[in-house]
């Protein structure tokens, strides 16, 4: 009997543990604030990424791929003489595709259309990186000249993006401490250490392009107007104007 009385008041009193607790912690989370701050920095890009195609087509695969192969070493050659590294350029993409006829009549046209091809496409692409940005234009007509049909990629970048993105940080941090502390001097409390802290960053380059197809003299007008559009000053048409570069951090602050 005096066993189960001193067991009593211990089970009466373990359902008011984790209430106790729950207590704490929810008091624990209304001390603090949770901010968020962002920031963004323009800045002109210093190279250009494309990336360029050569597409041909013949009834048989040698001369296709001999065409191929003689329109890419001229816009290689073409690269070489406007002062582009040899390191800067890569022939990355190569395709061979045989296409078929679907659509004759003659049940023996189509038993070898099957298996004879009435045309092979023989694609190659170019990659190329610009470290002058001023001869982005020049450099884009004179590749159409020289063997190239299709704009596939243009990014403007910047080489600098750690830097900017250390100082987007910088001004991130520094906008969510003033928010935080609008919020707390607000409701007559100060702004704590910091509990937690999570940041994320976009940017640093503008990227634009086509797939194979279409008009080779859209594409250059269309890769122009989209690297920034507008006429310059001294009659250029193109504008490289600026990129973003932005970060954003989540921050929780104690309340003190």
């Amino acid at each position: 009997m005096k066993i189960a009385s001193l067991l009593l008041p211990i089970l009466l009193a373990c359902p008011l543990l984790p209430a106790a607790a729950q207590t704490h912690v929810g008091a624990a989370a209304a001390r603090s604030v949770n901010v968020s701050g962002s920031a963004e920095i323009k800045v002109a890009p210093d190279e250009i990424l494309l990336n360029v195609g050569v597409e041909t087509r013949d009834v048989e695969l040698a001369p296709a791929k001999r065409l191929n192969d003689e329109r890419v070493a001229a816009a290689l050659a073409f690269l070489a003489r406007s002062g582009v590294p040899s390191k800067d350029v890569q022939t990355d993409f190569v395709s061979i595709e045989p296409q078929f006829e679907d659509d004759d009549t003659s049940r023996a046209a189509r038993e070898r259309s099957r298996v004879t091809p009435v045309v092979y496409v023989v694609r190659k692409n170019i990659g190329i990186r610009l470290t002058r940005v001023g001869d982005y234009e020049a450099v884009l007509a004179g590749l159409l000249d020289n063997g190239v049909q299709y704009i596939h990629g243009v990014e403007f970048r910047t080489s600098q993006l750690r830097k900017h993105r250390d100082a987007a940080r910088a001004l991130a941090v520094q906008a969510a401490k003033e928010k935080a502390d609008a919020l707390t001097s607000g409701l007559g409390a100060r702004r704590g250490a910091v509990q937690s802290v999570s940041e994320s960053y976009a940017g640093g380059w503008w990227r634009g392009g086509a797939s194979w197809g279409g008009n080779r003299g859209q594409m250059m007008q269309n890769t122009v107007q989209n690297g920034g559009g507008g006429e310059s000053a001294d009659g250029a048409t193109l504008s490289v104007g600026q990129i973003s570069v932005t970060a954003s951090v989540d921050v929780t602050f104690a309340i003190e």
